[in-house]
């Protein structure tokens, strides 16, 4: 076996999809006898829609229900000004149904989720199972959430913040509009968009943080979230319907490395952060197909040196930075609930700067995914950056693309690249979608080279 996915959340389960389109041979086990039913994110950014959509992955995940465009917010502040500039808007699409349509999927190509696996031992990659089961594979890539075992097991340096305050998180139908951020007596609740459920009525994934702090493991009550609604809103709103509550930490830790050897930290596994905006889904989800192609390339023989090494690189300060920006957003929304005057000043302050065009369309690409620029070789300004106006269906292979309008190129690299005789310029595209070369012919040669191994013969 090539490669041994330990968890099937949604980043294991896109992992799972790109190494099958790679033709490597995998395991994919979780822990849980079957796949759970928390929603712990509520919708899809543009990036990740992007890669869903040049794998043919996005137009049936949308058909699975009504998950409508949403306005993205930044501490609890809409941004609207900021909603149509991407060809492929954020939109609501649950955790838990990106999970059931992945398994789904994956299933219709014969992959199974071997369940009931629970990880007790590492030894390099040789895995040890509590049943007794033993799997070796060539590469192990963690992505079992932010209680990693493997992680554990590896003993790798997770450096951040411990969770200094618990909250509930919910998705529930209210009786009523209430705004985004309310905070009353020591209560605070914070309420944002969620979709619709199938029977067409608006959802809503609810934040509610009383003082003092309850355990984790403690389960959330339905009296609980309606004495917390009472505290912060009095009668101006009821809660009609609990679909499924939880409570989060703002714990705030990444990995130092992301590799290890040959085993890879990817997801939860990787980075941990309070659950704002889909941000830990959608990372994880990019983690996988960013590692995909590239553990593909080392199965297949032809990945050159120092091609896995760019996972961590480039992937690493993704991370850093949605710690970043929910460090800042959970200080503007005081989830500490400390009253603190400053906290307040501060958040008046951004209210009035968050009206700015230009703080919007900033924030908007810091939460999209689309202001993800990685550091490669080159001098054209959209090297490193996703691909633009391009066709998703040219990355359905999961292969690299050349586009070649002159048909001036050779094609030493077809078995690894398509050169395609079309687009605006040339451009060369990596399988997960950025740009690897454009403008200075002198730079194509390394580009493929770096990105793609020696030219066939």
């Amino acid at each position: 076996m090539d490669v041994l996915i330990v968890g099937a959340g949604p980043t294991g389960m896109m992992l799972a999809h790109e190494l099958a389109l790679a033709g490597v041979s995998f395991e994919l086990v979780d822990r849980l006898a079957r796949r759970s039913e928390l929603s712990k994110a509520g919708g899809v950014q543009s990036r990740t829609q992007e890669a869903l959509d040049q794998r043919g992955l996005l137009e049936p995940l949308l058909a699975t229900g009504n998950h409508p465009v949403t306005t993205a917010h930044f501490a609890g502040n809409l941004l609207p000004l900021a909603g149509e500039r991407h060809r492929l808007p954020w939109r609501s699409v649950p955790q838990v149904v990106v999970e059931e349509f992945l398994e789904k999927h994956l299933a219709g190509q014969g992959v199974q989720v071997r369940r009931n696996h629970e990880l007790v031992a590492l030894d390099g990659t040789t895995a040890t199972f509590a049943d007794g089961s033993v799997l070796r594979s060539r590469y192990v890539v963690a992505a079992d959430g932010g209680r990693s075992t493997v992680r554990k097991l590896l003993g790798a340096d997770f450096p951040g913040r411990a969770g200094t305050a618990t909250s509930i998180a919910a998705d529930v139908r209210l009786s009523a509009e209430v705004p985004m951020h309310t905070t009353n007596d020591g209560y605070q609740a914070h309420v944002f968009p969620l979709g619709v459920d199938p029977a067409g009525r608006p959802l809503k994934r609810l934040a509610l943080r009383a003082p003092g702090s309850v355990a984790r493991e403690v389960p959330v009550t339905e009296e609980e979230i309606r004495t917390g609604l009472r505290r912060v809103f009095s009668d101006r709103v009821e809660l009609l319907e609990l679909l499924y509550g939880r409570r989060i930490t703002n714990a705030s830790r990444q990995a130092a490395r992301y590799r290890h050897g040959d085993v890879f930290l990817a997801g939860d596994a990787a980075h941990v952060h309070l659950p704002l905006g889909a941000q830990g889904m959608n990372t994880g989800i990019q983690d996988a197909v960013n590692l995909g192609w590239k553990l593909a390339a080392a199965v297949h023989g032809w990945a050159p040196d120092g091609l896995l090494d760019t996972y961590h690189a480039e992937r690493h300060p993704v991370g850093a930075a949605v710690l970043r920006n929910t460090r800042a957003q959970s200080l503007l929304m005081d989830w500490e609930g400390t009253g603190s005057p400053d906290v307040a000043a501060a958040r008046s302050l951004f209210e009035e700067l968050v009206q700015l065009r230009a703080v919007q369309y900033h924030l908007d690409d810091t939460l999209s995914g689309m202001g993800i620029r990685y550091a490669m070789p080159g001098s054209h300004p959209l090297v490193g950056l996703p691909a633009p106006a391009v066709a998703p269906s040219l990355l359905h292979s999961g292969r690299g693309v050349l586009l070649d309008p002159a048909r001036r190129f050779d094609a030493l690299h077809l078995s690894r690249v398509d050169r395609v005789p079309s687009g605006r310029e040339p451009m060369l595209i990596r399988p997960d979608g950025y740009v690897a070369w454009a403008g200075d012919e002198a730079e194509l040669a390394p580009a493929l080279a770096r990105w793609f191994g020696e030219p066939l013969a």
